[in-house]
Order: C-alpha cells, then structure tokens, then sequence
C-alpha cells in the first residue's frame, strides 16, 4: 500500500506549518508561541495590549478542517481559534491559554461541536477559567441531521452549520452586547440549524495509507468531517438526486431536527469537504435552491458556498439549512474582517508575524506568593484527612477496578485512579489546606495533569466546578450546606459537558444519589459527619445499582449487555469507594473529638 500523496514536510509538523503560512498570508492574526502542546490563533489587535473590551469568541477543536478554525478569526466573528491536532481535540492547555489570552471583563463564549473530546476539554478549561475569576459560558453545537432518534444518545454531532453560529456570535459580541445576550443569539442560532453531508472518497491522513473503502462507484450519506463511516453506502447519483436526499433528510418531518414550516425564510451553505472541485459546489447550490423553493416552500435569503469545514481531502459536500429570521439575517450581513468569511472585509496588512507570549496561569501567580505553611485550622485538618483516606481507598482498589474495567472498557480505570490518587498524595504538601475552594481547584489541577484519558477531565471538572462555586462563600470555613452546593455545581458540569445523566451507568450514579441524600439528612438536622456518613452509603448502593444498567455513554456502551450486567461500573465503584472513605474518616475524627 502507497502512502497517500501529500505536499507537506514532516506530517507531525503539519498542523504548525498551517499555522505559519496563515500568519504569512493574513498579518492581522497572530498565535501564541507554546508549540506542540499550545496551537492557538487569535486577532493582533485583542493580545499583547489592553483588557479587550468585548465579549471574546472562542471556539476549535482538531485540525484538518481548514479553513476552520483559525481562518474564521477577525473582527466580527471569532476572537481566538484554538488547534488540536489533526481530528484531535485541543489540550485544556491550550484552551485555556486562548481563554487567558483574549478575555477581558466582558468574559467569553465558547462555541464547541459536539464531540465527547471537545466537550470534556473545553469543559474543563470553562471551568478552570472560572476558578480563576474569568466570566465564561459555552454553546454546544450539534447540528447533524444524519442520526436517527434512537441513537441520539450518543449524540448529534456539530458539522459546518457550526461556522454560521461562529458568524452570529461574532456580530451579536462586536455590537457590544453582554455575555448573556451573545450567548443567547449563538445557542439559538445552533437551534435552527441544521446539516448533512455526501463522500465519494474518504479522507486520508498525513503520513498514512492511502486508502478507499468506498471503491469507483460508490458514495457515503451521513457521514462525520473525521472520516468516520456515514449512515448510508449507495451507488453514486447525479448532483440533484443527492440534494434531495440531504434537503429531505435535514428538513424531515419525522425527526423535525430543523422545525422550519412552508413560508418561512431559510440560509443554505453548500460546504465543500477539501477535495471538491468549486463547480460541483455551485451545481449543488444552483439544485438546492430551486428545490427548497418548490418542493417546500421556502425563501431563500442568503446563499454561501465554499469550503468552510473540510475533512482533510474528502471528495464530498455537505449543506446546512438555518432559519432565516431578520435578527439572524442582520448578524450574518454584518461587517467581519475574518479572512475565509465569504463576504468577510481584508483588514490592514500589519508587520510580519512575531510569536506572542503564553499568559501565565493566576493560580500559577498564587502559589509562587504562598508564605510558609500556617497551622492548620479544624477545617484544614479534617480536608487532610479526607483526602489521605479517599486516595488510599483508590491506590487499594488498582486491580480490582483494573480486573473490571478489562471486561467492559479498556482495562486501565484502576491504575488511572491510581495515578491520580498517587499524584495527589504527592501535592498535597502544597495545597493551602485552610483555603477549600483553592485546595479543591489544586486537586482538579493535580488530576488533570496526572490522569490521563476521560476520567481525568470529568474530574477535573468536577473539582473546578466544585472550587467555583465554594470560592462564593464569603467566609473560610466552609458549612455542610455549601460542601453540598459545590458537589451539585460538580454534577451539573459534569452532565453538562460530557452529557451523562443519572442512569447512563457512570459515575453520576454514585455521586448523584449521595447528593441527594447528602441534602435531606441535613434538611432532618443530622449533624454534617453523620450525613456524610449516610451520603456515603447511598453512593455505594448507586454503584451497585449500575450492575443493573444498559450504558448509554463511554466505551461499555460497545459492550454486551450480559457482560454489562455482571459487574458494577468500574468508574461509579471508584467513586463511591473514595467518597465513602472520606465519610469514614471524618466520622471517626468526630467520634474521637
């Protein structure tokens, strides 16, 4: 098998040398010097300089989806694009330093597509940046209308509908309106949208094989932009058939994905996917609106056609439908000097490119001007003991939880909880122990820099979560009600970012019953260690319980149901063994007192 034939250099340096060339090509953008890890491009005119005075917008994800993102970034539309590595989610790294880089007091949006990567690490950069006083909120896209409803449980992922919302927020943040209200324009722009795309040859990688599963005449409906299998393999048809079938699809009346009723107003882009000829975009577009008009009655106000979010050299188009109102309509028209904008304005040609620095990290600037370590307080010593206690329990169940996770993942949650656990014992020497929320957020650091794959993230994000909302106390010492308060602000981020609910046969099924528990014992009056103690015990029987669930999420979902049925969830038992450890130990701390 040949290699794929590529004009580049060292497919490991690909991404970067994109990177370069756009700075050579538009001046006005300018990236922030961390190569590997820190790939981010953000406009001249917002960093080095004065606290930017708008609502920032942010958004990224992997490379290979040229011009998006980093060609969408001007005045207008994006603030900042952050790049992973190809079809890779960016680092919460380098997320977090666009956060840093371009948000000032108006805070920022992040628009993120509907990846389990890209949620779980723009999620956890969200709410580190949170932690550190920045003023963030996110929008989720998900606008494929290629996944039937049974199987919208593993989620409709975000597609190049994903660029007009860019555009909305854009507008809606240069008009100078409040984070609430841009947030706002973009979430319902991302309701009211919608995409399918068509491959006649999958896209192959830097430096791998070159491959074509679909062979000479055949095509793929409903496929991803990471070359992912689609929905549907057929003969190839003519450009109009295959406009139907993606015009049907978006606008079907049985999944109603896009609620749009004859009479109303509609935008149509007609993306390339990077190895489409222009001419069979604009035969697309020239079927596409003729049919809208007569086959459901539409108006079409706005045409775009172009390659806006490729899949590296995928053969293939993909068409987004958006209601039309005028509010949408004057934020689509408005001035952009964003580069790849269809109808976007050049900028001034500034000096040639010149790497910025990486913004240092608040808490970095804490720690550094921490004095020695005071004599901990009552509060300071029971968090030290629950602590020891909750990263004993995980080093003590590595293979027990390993020995599970083999049967229904992929065999590592054990030494990943052992490694965090282990991680976290070693700087706990450093962590302000009389300072909760701060050792809070300290252990979410600790972890998400020890604890590799989901599981670090997710509790990444429940720790910063957790340390924002305990940093609105006004006092030091911490009360039961407000613990409890910041373990609800975890389990909302957490479902939020990852989509997990209760039942889905997660670690939400231990934490969310030991919340709810942890909440009516100190409604009854129980004094805080007994209710903890309590708590604890529903966090167990919630594990438990998990022997008893279909999965709707992660890689057990994969699994059969018999295989499932037999063992609790590795990634619940885990919790519910730490949190009832630390429930332990600060009872026995009582009884003893």
């Amino acid at each position: 098998m040949a290699l794929a034939k590529k004009l580049i250099n060292d497919p490991n340096d690909a991404e970067t040398e994109f990177i370069d060339g756009l700075m050579e090509t538009y001046p006005s953008l300018q990236y922030l010097d961390g190569y590997p890890n820190v790939k981010v491009v953000f406009r001249k005119d917002v960093y080095p300089g004065p606290p930017y005075d708008k609502v920032a917008i942010i958004s990224g994800g992997g490379s290979g989806h040229e011009p998006a993102h980093a060609g969408f970034v001007g005045e207008g539309m994006l603030t900042a694009a952050i790049c992973g590595d190809v079809f890779a989610s960016p680092t919460v790294e380098a997320i977090l330093a666009g956060i840093r880089a371009v948000t000032g007091p108006m805070g920022c949006l992040l628009i993120v597509k509907n990846y389990t990567g890209d949620r779980l690490n723009f999620g956890s950069a969200a709410e580190q940046a949170k932690s550190e006083g920045y003023k963030v909120e996110s929008v989720i896209v998900a606008d494929d209308c290629a996944i039937p409803p049974p199987l919208e449980m593993v989620g409709r992922r975000g597609l190049a509908g994903t660029i007009l919302v860019h555009k909305v927020a854009g507008a809606a943040a240069a008009a100078g309106l409040s984070l609430a209200d841009v947030a706002a324009e973009a979430r319902y722009a991302s309701e009211n949208v919608g995409t399918m795309g068509v491959a006649l040859k999958a896209c192959t990688l830097p430096g791998r094989v070159l491959t074509d599963r679909l062979g000479a005449s055949k095509m793929e409906l409903g496929l991803g932009i990471h070359g992912e299998p689609g929905g549907l393999v057929t003969d190839i048809q003519p450009s109009e058939t295959v406009v139907s079938h993606l015009l049907n699809q978006i606008l079907s009346k049985e999944t109603n994905y896009l609620p749009i009723s004859r009479g109303e107003r509609v935008v149509l882009m007609v993306n390339g996917l990077g190895g489409t000829p222009l001419m069979e975009l604009m035969i697309a577009a020239g079927k596409a609106v003729p049919q809208l008009m007569v086959d459901y009655g539409l108006a079409v106000d706005r045409v775009y056609t172009g390659s806006f979010m490729t899949s590296l050299d995928m053969e293939g188009l993909s068409i987004s439908i958006m209601k039309a109102d005028p509010s949408i309509l004057q934020r689509l028209d408005a001035e952009t000097k964003a580069p790849y904008w269809p109808v976007g304005v050049s900028g001034n040609r500034l000096a040639a490119k010149i790497p910025a620095p990486i913004p240092p990290s608040p808490s970095a600037k804490i720690v550094e001007a921490q004095s020695q370590p005071l004599e901990l307080t009552e509060q300071g010593q029971l968090l030290e003991l629950a602590i020891v206690a909750a990263a004993n329990a995980l080093i003590n169940l590595k293979d027990t939880l390993n020995e599970w996770d083999s049967e229904v993942g992929d065999g590592d949650c054990g030494s990943t909880m052992h490694k965090g656990a282990t991680a976290v014992l070693e700087d706990m020497k450093n962590y302000p122990l009389n300072d909760a929320a701060e050792t809070v957020g300290e252990i979410g650091s600790t972890i998400g820099k020890s604890m590799g794959g989901t599981s670090g993230i997710i509790y990444s994000i429940l720790c910063k979560a957790a340390c924002t909302q305990l940093k609105t106390s006004s006092h030091s010492a911490i009360t039961s009600k407000q613990w409890a308060e910041a373990l609800a602000a975890g389990i909302a981020a957490i479902s939020r970012y990852g989509g997990a609910k209760a039942g889905y046969r997660t670690l939400l099924d231990a934490l969310i019953p030991a919340l709810s528990s942890l909440e009516e014992r100190l409604k009854l009056g129980d004094d805080p260690a007994t209710a903890f103690l309590t708590s604890s015990g529903a966090a167990l029987d919630g594990a438990e319980l998990t022997k008893k669930m279909r999965a709707k999420a992660g890689r057990t979902l994969y699994v059969s149901q018999d295989t499932q049925l037999s063992i609790p969830d590795p990634g619940a038992y885990a919790t519910a063994s730490w949190y009832r450890a630390a429930a332990l130990a600060i009872n026995n701390k009582y009884k003893n007192q």
